[in-house]
């Protein structure tokens, strides 16, 4: 709710006809979710309005079994929450000529410049990398990798949908913190992604294209982590080509969209520090050569998850079979790859992920929900023993890999 009241703060003050609209839908929305209204269908035509309201529909049948309608308090987390996201946006694009505003874009953007000290730090490594990178044996080259996937995987705490919009920028060199972060990697399966990346790299003769799809999370300082490991990967021939894919509408506070994607690398361009500018050069060059490849779709903005993807958008599965690896980041998109169920702790990952294999894929995501499957017998009970929030705190993390059917 805090998020809410911010952004009808910040759009009060612009204090137009549109705005007042919109505040006024935020305010009814804000009451319904506090006093446990009935989930309504969506009004305003979107491209994903009728795939919305068909899976309200299916929301109500449940409902129905249970004598009554689909209600805040009483149905399934996921899906109050992608519904109160889209249902901000709803009230936006009700409101013209705000209709395409993001009320989110000022937390996005601050996270970016609050973290530019650590972002500094970590194009310097990256440029260092690179230029050394055709002098490095098999094994250096595995510890680049193994870094620069944990600073992603690191970068994954900064989540603004957490904080309420407050500031979570990273302030430190992430750099110098993987070997004592890695203790809390609870699955850590970078030997398999490395595996698999360096074959494909040593095959190069017989398969002339090596693709990895990263599926991003948040913005800001987490983006430029996966930019860097992105960068990394063509650097190194460890891929050929990387596919990123975003938001097509502002959600869950920080997550990417492509004007996010596009503004980050616009910003580091016309950075002062010079590793900043030859990085977001860099960038923009390997995406007008298309080895950078960003798509947006609306299913990664729906509340289903993602084993019915191959019925709901084919064509996004389809996209997603073309990769070698694909790279889940964060914690919503390992609820929606799991389900969001309350699983036992040991369930295997590939269990849990219910069919879905458009190809190998690892999440790379810090626990900030109450889901976790793959871990060792007795693990998740030491963990709670210790440290009785270990879901929930973002302290501990997963690189979770699910390999060749």
């Amino acid at each position: 709710m805090a998020n809410l009241l911010g952004l009808m703060q910040v759009i009060y003050c612009k204090g137009t006809e549109a705005e007042k609209k919109a505040i006024s839908l935020l305010s009814k929305l804000r009451n319904e979710l506090q006093t446990d209204k009935p989930i309504i269908p969506f009004v305003e035509k979107f491209v994903d309005t009728d795939i919305w309201n068909q899976y309200l529909e299916y929301q109500q049948s449940l409902a129905d079994e249970n004598d009554g309608k689909p209600r805040w308090f009483f149905s399934p987390w996921l899906f109050v929450e992608c519904y109160m996201y889209r249902r901000i946006h709803e009230a936006i694009i009700q409101s013209p000529p705000i209709d395409d505003f993001d009320v989110f874009q000022e937390s996005k953007e601050q996270n970016f410049f609050e973290s530019e000290e650590s972002i500094i730090a970590l194009c310097t490594h990256l440029q260092e990398l690179v230029t050394t990178v055709e002098d490095l044996d098999e094994n250096q080259l595995k510890d680049a990798f193994f870094k620069l996937l944990q600073v992603s995987l690191w970068g994954n705490k900064c989540d603004l949908s957490l904080s309420g919009g407050e500031t979570s920028s990273q302030r430190t060199n992430i750099i110098n913190s993987v070997e004592e972060l890695k203790p809390f990697i609870l699955v850590n399966d970078m030997d398999h992604l490395w595996s698999l990346l360096n074959n494909c790299r040593k095959a190069r003769e017989n398969t002339s294209v090596t693709r990895v799809d990263i599926v991003l999370d948040n913005s800001g300082f987490e983006l430029v982590t996966d930019l860097v490991l992105a960068d990394f990967l063509l650097s190194s021939q460890l891929a050929t080509e990387i596919h990123f894919y975003g938001k097509t509408i502002p959600w869950f506070v920080s997550d990417t969209t492509l004007h996010d994607f596009n503004w980050l690398i616009e910003q580091m361009k016309d950075s002062h520090h010079k590793w900043m500018a030859k990085c977001g050069a860099d960038w923009e060059t390997h995406i007008k050569m298309g080895r950078w490849v960003y798509h947006d779709h609306i299913f990664w903005t729906l509340p289903h998850e993602f084993c019915v993807m191959s019925q709901v958008a084919p064509d996004l599965y389809a996209e997603l079979q073309k990769a070698h690896l694909i790279l889940f980041k964060g914690d919503l998109n390992y609820r929606k790859l799991t389900g969001d169920r309350k699983w036992e702790f040991t369930v295997p990952f590939r269990q849990a992920l219910a069919g879905f294999h458009p190809a190998p894929l690892c999440s790379v995501r810090t626990l900030k929900a109450e889901v976790q499957v793959g871990l060792r017998p007795g693990q998740a009970e030491q963990l709670a023993a210790a440290e009785p929030d270990w879901l929930t705190t973002g302290k501990f993390g997963v690189l979770q890999f699910d390999g060749p059917l």
